[in-house]
């Protein structure tokens, strides 16, 4: 059984989550369990240098980003809540994250230790990092930390992947099928297409665990959950997210109709109109009763301020689905 641990290593809550999860898993009598943990950012506008955690929680937007791993609490209530679960989960003392640290590179080694040595190894960054945040108080958005996680962890290699772009995209397509699927907070546990949102008590994990087990879904083709999280991003208002999603699916098999009218589509609501035109001509041509296909072609076209081109593919569309009249 795969865990899928959505959750920001800056997320107080995430580490006491790691923690209860550790219970239940420890308490967990079905099938082996492994545990991978997932980027899921609460602070995305978080400083590339980090700032005092002091000054920067008068800030508004890490307020938001408190609430984003703790909804339903103030920030005040959250920084009191969990400093006093953290002892009883034995997390500290001391406790507490001394920098608003940005961690985008702290998720990049995270999942590049998975890539390299599987969940174990993932496991003993994913520690030492929030080890390094919450209790030693250091900045982890810093080479020179994240270099002394990884080699503390037992990943040495680590810190000279970080010093280039390893990762990079694949962080991003992370982050974004996390965003595709509807994780929402930190930490959000991930089993069989079920979810469990908050730091739950151990007993509550193993109650999600056995309901999970014995919840199969259909193990869709990469191709296909790759198709779906870019409709997915595209309803959420995220088309250029769509778009990093679709890149492999127009590489590999770009004379698919559906995926060719989705990367159009995203290409229009990101006003990559040039190329929204160019995806969608070949497809008015092709689907001359695809009344959606016309539709969008004729408003692109109006959008480039080509209103005489546009008017037959309006009326096309109009006559075949009277709506769009």
């Amino acid at each position: 059984m795969r865990i899928d641990m959505w959750a920001d290593v800056v997320c107080a809550w995430a580490y006491i989550g790691k923690r209860r999860l550790e219970k239940a898993v420890a308490a967990w009598t079905g099938e082996p369990a492994e545990v991978v943990w997932r980027p899921f950012r609460t602070d995305p506008m978080a400083p590339a240098e980090a700032a005092p955690m002091a000054q920067t929680l008068r800030d508004p937007l890490v307020d938001d980003a408190l609430r984003r791993c703790a909804p339903g609490l103030s920030p005040e209530k959250n920084r009191v809540r969990v400093s006093r679960v953290a002892a009883a989960e034995g997390l500290g003392p001391p406790w507490g994250a001394a920098w608003r640290a940005n961690s985008h590179d702290a998720h990049r080694l995270i999942a590049l230790a998975y890539e390299s040595g599987g969940a174990q190894l993932q496991g003993a960054v994913a520690e030492g990092v929030m080890k390094a945040h919450f209790i030693d108080a250091l900045d982890i958005s810093t080479p020179e930390v994240l270099g002394r996680v990884a080699r503390d962890a037992g990943f040495p290699a680590g810190a000279g992947l970080l010093a280039g772009d390893t990762g990079e995209e694949h962080l991003r397509e992370l982050l974004l099928r996390g965003k595709a699927m509807g994780v929402r907070t930190s930490p959000t546990m991930v089993v069989n297409g079920m979810a469990l949102a908050g730091a739950q008590p151990p007993e509550a994990i193993v109650d999600f665990l056995l309901r999970s087990s014995e919840h199969s879904p259909r193990r869709l083709p990469e191709e296909v959950e790759r198709f779906r999280h870019a409709e997915s991003l595209l309803a959420l208002g995220d088309p250029l997210g769509a778009l990093t999603m679709l890149r492999p699916l127009l590489a590999d098999h770009g004379d698919d109709k559906g995926i060719r009218l989705l990367a159009a589509r995203a290409y229009f609501h990101s006003a990559q109109l040039g190329r929204a035109r160019h995806m969608l001509e070949p497809l008015a041509e092709e689907a001359p009763d695809d009344s959606y296909v016309q539709l969008l072609l004729g408003r692109v076209l109006q959008r480039q301020s080509q209103d005489a081109q546009a008017a037959p593919y309006l009326r096309i569309a109009a006559v075949m689905t009277p709506d769009y009249a």
